[in-house]
């Protein structure tokens, strides 16, 4: 029960740093009487950069625990960060932020989408990771979407 509450107590601490993710589509990768594994397709709007989608592919484990959402996934995912609208970003934007971030596992495991300012080129370079409170993982991606012209990033 002790370790209930104190799962409990992070995951309301930590929720609302959790992004909204409009899920676009999924396939199925493994077949399983439970719930197969997937491989699903996600859109985050950049919250501080209006006209900024990112979309995030990453792997989901099915069976029970999948079903129970208390599985781990897999550590593997990509990004592609596209303009959908025109741009305006709403205030500066620091050098390196933590834009998105998922949960992985119960608890344990989170996906990161990484917002990095480019300054020379003028571009918002997007990185995905994931990490655990103990170990992290070397699997990446990265996107970049240069500005369109007479658009300049504000940086802190």
């Amino acid at each position: 029960m002790k370790r209930f509450l104190t799962a409990a107590s992070l995951l309301a601490i930590f929720g609302a740093t959790l992004a909204h993710a409009e899920e676009i589509a999924s396939v199925n990768t493994n077949f399983r009487f439970t719930g197969s594994d997937r491989v699903t397709v996600e859109a985050y709007d950049d919250p501080l950069v209006q006209g900024m989608t990112c979309y995030v592919s990453r792997a989901r484990t099915g069976g029970v625990k999948g079903t129970l959402g208390i599985a781990e996934d897999p550590s593997e995912a990509s990004t592609a960060c596209r303009q959908v609208a025109p741009i305006r970003i709403t205030q500066p934007l620091k050098q390196k932020t933590d834009v998105f971030s998922t949960g992985k596992s119960f608890i344990f495991k989170t996906l990161h989408v990484v917002r990095v300012v480019d300054t020379k080129r003028n571009t918002l370079v997007y990185l995905t990771y994931s990490d655990r409170i103990a170990i992290g993982s070397p699997k990446n991606s990265v996107t970049a979407v240069p500005m369109p012209e007479g658009t300049t990033i504000p940086v802190k």
